[in-house]
């Protein structure tokens, strides 16, 4: 499958062992990540501005990220279709990285639950929606 990382799964993954780091090293392993850097640089600027974290840091797990992951530059959504427009840019990754799905714990996005063909799944939600697909 291919499949997008929304940042807030991403910061997840990288400040606590739980779910979503799990859930990273399995879809590493299993999938093919799709990103871009809009998805990046906003993981990047949060893991700086929100929690602190030396600049170093943030750059490092930000190249960690880009080397196990394809990166794609994506195309503006038509029209909006999220009153974020940095939820757009998730959205607009994933149809130009023509991914199955995304994983996201973003109210607003899990609220669509699919854009065309494509599934927004929560993280939790993810190993029942990938067990279904095989």
């Amino acid at each position: 499958m291919r499949l997008v990382l929304d940042t807030n799964v991403l910061i997840a993954a990288f400040v606590a062992r739980g779910l979503c780091h799990e859930l990273l090293e399995h879809c590493e392993r299993e999938h093919v990540l799709v990103s871009s850097s809009v998805i990046l640089t906003e993981f990047e600027e949060k893991l700086v501005h929100k929690l602190k974290v030396p600049a170093a840091a943030a750059q490092n797990a930000r190249a960690l990220n880009e080397a196990h992951m394809e990166l794609i530059t994506p195309e503006p959504l038509p029209e909006p279709i999220c009153r974020d427009p940095d939820d757009d840019w998730v959205l607009a990754t994933a149809v130009s990285g023509a991914c199955d799905a995304i994983i996201t714990g973003d109210k607003d996005l899990l609220a669509l639950a699919h854009v065309g063909r494509i599934t927004i799944l929560s993280p939790a939600e993810f190993w029942r929606y990938e067990a279904n697909q095989y």
